[in-house]
């Protein structure tokens, strides 16, 4: 397999390990937000103990606690791919729903008592009134974090996985450096156009000042 072909197919892997992640991660962000936000103090303090934990600790960790800590219970980790995604789809979920709970907080009171006063339900305002003021608020700090996500699946070489890099480092060994720099524009490739994407998404939303 020639240098091209490698890089290719790693950056394959870093695309599919970056796909699922922002795809579980969201929704499982936002189920860790109404965690940290629940009445029930109990659930509230658990859930914000679990999001502190993760966002101290290194990811890189986090993807060794995720490979080997299922041994530990008798049941080795079956797949180091698996591994990798349980480690980032946890890590972004915890960075997520912080921004979540920014922007769902960052809503005047007002709006609420508002969308009650015309009958609505809470659910109703959430969804009718709330959801898109906070999509709007915290769509530049998801944009930094899907960006630095891009960049993260690289970190997936630790436990093995033949990521860009990884490919790229093989060819290094030999005294073949250009596939280094080669795998550096094929993430500056990928980030300018989720730059491109992420700014056309802003400006769509600019239909709310607030």
């Amino acid at each position: 397999m020639n240098a091209w072909q490698s890089l290719l197919n790693g950056f394959g892997v870093n695309c599919m390990l970056f796909a699922v992640t922002l795809v579980l991660a969201v929704p499982l962000g936002l189920i860790i937000t109404l965690g940290t936000m629940a009445k029930f103090k109990p659930l509230k303090w658990v859930m914000k103990t679990f999001v502190w934990i993760i966002r101290g600790t290194p990811l890189m960790l986090q993807l060794f606690v995720a490979l080997y800590a299922p041994g530990l219970f008798g049941h080795p980790m079956s797949s180091r791919m698996t591994a990798a995604l349980i480690a980032l789809v946890i890590n972004y979920a915890a960075y997520f729903s912080e921004i979540f709970r920014g922007g769902i907080e960052s809503i005047p009171v007002g709006q609420y008592e508002a969308g009650q006063v015309l009958g609505l339900t809470k659910v109703q305002v959430f969804f009718k009134i709330v959801l898109f003021q906070v999509i709007k608020r915290i769509t530049p700090a998801m944009g930094n974090e899907i960006i630095t996500l891009v960049k993260d699946t690289a970190l997936a070489r630790v436990i093995g996985i033949t990521e860009i890099l990884m490919s790229a480092s093989r060819f290094a060994a030999s005294g073949v450096i250009w596939p280094l720099f080669a795998s550096g524009l094929y993430f500056l490739a990928f980030t300018a156009l989720l730059s491109a994407l992420l700014s056309y998404a802003e400006k769509r939303l600019n239909y709310y000042q607030g």
